[in-house]
């Protein structure tokens, strides 16, 4: 413990959710739910306005749709969330080399080391500074807590949520402490909580007050006398620059149960390559290989296998993941599947037997593309023509059925359109795609429709939140340069758009809403269906006015589990879900039977 609150940790107020709210105007002050949007996904974060409706991270994404199902629910763009944590890691970088990162949006920083004068002033000066770099640099806020440990800091940085500052001087940890729950203790789980509880401790004070003796009998040795260490309110690890991954893993959460053993197969060796891309993209190698199974009861098991050396080999860890998983039984049906790969080492060691399968599997498929082309060619050794069109029809045929297949967009993902610019999917379904045009920077946009398949209509990369500095234009037209142009959403469109949302008697199908294609009243022209209101900070109460409906279609795994906070909270990228509607609205004049 130190003698001043030198220790800082900084945690980003619902990260991604604020993210989400940032790209996008018209969702600012509005619930917003990030996870995954399949039968079985999980919310990774929900804004505030959607907490207040009992909404959390790691909930059933089913639960949270029936406790606020007015919410924007969206995939995560960790593309985006990467961008905004590389700029909040550089400013922590500026006032300390000890940068302990936890996560995308969270970490310690030493700042005695940074040379911070070890004084409650200096320290506080340095957080509110810090605070204010982050909202310049990103528009997004974070919540800092300042103590003399790691423990303490983050109680401190959870208390002054949202977007707060709370120092805990030196000397007031066991008053503050006392009150709290056990399970604000690092290393107090579930599993702990009910030993503790059984033993009639349920508060920090009462864990102090039972003793070190009490509490090593309960939990062993190690853990109940680092235990006893906490709720005294001392913790001595200090802050480590570098953390050394121990394993890498990657994990998929099906939507329906897999229970043919082929399929089963397939995805363990696509998992398996994932998990060696990631683990080339690290520069490192393993030496044991895991199996993770999920059955249809929540029953989990593992299996692992170590290797004679340290490989990333892909053929490697595909074949040793097909050993594993052929001694599991998963006729039953399996709802989620793993790989891992552990031991991890800094150079490879081949493997010759693996080596000389794959020799040999590549020999089989050159021979069998000889034979392939020789049967092709016929007995006239002459290439297929018209008086074999059986031959030219069936390689053209599945070219044909790839380039027909409709494109699936996810609720929250970037496009942008020849004709209308930078917009986002707001919801897809029934072959047609419904985008918001609107910039971080613009007004509100506009909503319209288009066919999933529109050449016109492309993925895109994700905007920066604050708006680029303007470079000079020698032709700009007037001193203040050109006019504002509507695809940078300066000028609103004077053509309505069409919307989708929910008809409840069809299925969630989406259905044209009452009014559509009917010219704007006066509020559209101001900024679109979700323009400024008075008193509401430019944003309209409400969310969308009916505009999100609940689309699915397809089925099929969830995506890297390495771009999820947890092991089932990612959405499912066969999945496409648009956002539940609201109440509509109560018609009214100027709007084609549609109040504004």
């Amino acid at each position: 413990m130190r003698g001043a609150p030198t220790i800082l940790h900084l945690d980003m107020d619902a990260f991604y959710a604020s993210a989400e709210q940032a790209a996008k105007p018209s969702l600012r002050g509005k619930p917003v739910i990030v996870g995954g949007l399949g039968p079985r996904g999980v919310v990774a974060t929900a804004s505030y306005e959607a907490r207040v409706f009992g909404v959390h991270s790691a909930m059933a994404m089913a639960q949270a749709r029936r406790l606020c199902p007015n919410a924007a629910f969206l995939v995560p763009r960790f593309a985006l969330y990467r961008t905004v944590s590389d700029a909040v890691m550089a400013l922590l970088h500026t006032l300390s080399p000890l940068v302990e990162p936890l996560s995308l949006d969270e970490a310690f920083v030493d700042l005695e080391a940074g040379g911070t004068e070890p004084t409650v002033e200096a320290a506080r000066a340095v957080a509110e500074r810090l605070r204010a770099d982050i909202r310049a640099a990103t528009g997004l806020t974070g919540s800092v807590g300042l103590a003399g440990s790691k423990m303490l800091a983050k109680i401190g940085s959870e208390q002054a949520k949202p977007d707060g500052l709370v120092v805990i001087e030196p000397g007031t940890e066991r008053d503050l402490l006392g009150p709290m729950s056990v399970r604000t203790l690092p290393g107090v789980g579930p599993a702990t909580a009910e030993a503790l509880r059984r033993a009639g401790i349920h508060t920090v004070a009462e864990t102090r007050e039972a003793g070190e003796a009490e509490l090593v009998r309960l939990l062993g040795r190690a853990h109940g006398g680092s235990l006893f260490l906490m709720a005294e309110g001392r913790d001595e690890r200090p802050v480590v620059a570098e953390r050394d991954a121990k394993s890498i893993s990657v994990e998929d959460t099906f939507d329906v149960d897999l229970t043919d053993r082929t399929r089963v197969q397939l995805e363990i060796a696509r998992l398996a390559d994932r998990c060696v891309r990631r683990l080339r993209e690290a520069g490192r190698s393993g030496r044991t290989v895991v199996v993770k199974v999920r059955r249809y009861d929540f029953s989990t098991l593992t299996r692992s296998e170590t290797l004679r050396g340290p490989t990333d080999d892909p053929a490697v860890v595909r074949e040793a993941a097909a050993r594993l998983i052929d001694g599991v039984d998963t006729t039953a049906g399996v709802r989620l599947l793993g790989v891992g790969v552990s031991g991890l080492a800094d150079y490879t060691q081949e493997d010759l037997f693996a080596q000389a399968a794959q020799a040999a599997e590549a020999a089989a498929g050159v021979q069998g593309a000889a034979q392939a082309a020789h049967e092709a060619l016929g007995d006239a050794g002459r290439p297929p023509g018209p008086e074999r069109p059986e031959l030219v029809s069936e390689g053209a045929g599945e070219a044909s059925e790839d380039a027909e297949k409709p494109r699936r967009w996810l609720p929250g993902s970037d496009v942008r359109h020849a004709e209308y610019g930078a917009g986002w999917v707001q919801g897809s379904g029934v072959g047609r795609v419904t985008v918001r045009f609107e910039e971080p920077w613009s007004p509100p946009g506009r909503v319209r429709t288009f066919p999933v398949d529109d050449p016109s209509l492309q993925p895109a990369d994700p905007l920066p939140l604050l708006r680029p500095p303007a470079k000079a234009d020698p032709k700009a037209d007037g001193p203040e340069g050109p006019d504002p142009t509507p695809e940078q959403g300066e000028t609103p469109d004077p053509e309505a758009g069409r919307e989708l949302a929910v008809d409840p008697d069809q299925g969630g199908a989406s259905v044209p809403q009452p009014g559509e294609g009917m010219a704007p009243g006066p509020e559209e022209e101001a900024g679109g269906r979700d323009g400024p209101t008075p008193g509401a900070g430019g944003v309209g109460p409400g969310w969308g006015r009916g505009q999100f409906g609940v689309v699915e279609e397809g089925e099929g795994a969830g995506p890297a589990a390495d771009s999820r906070p947890g092991p089932e909270a990612a959405a499912d990228p066969d999945t496409v879900a648009a956002l539940a509607p609201e109440e509509p609205a109560a018609p009214g004049p100027g709007r084609g039977g549609v109040s504004p």
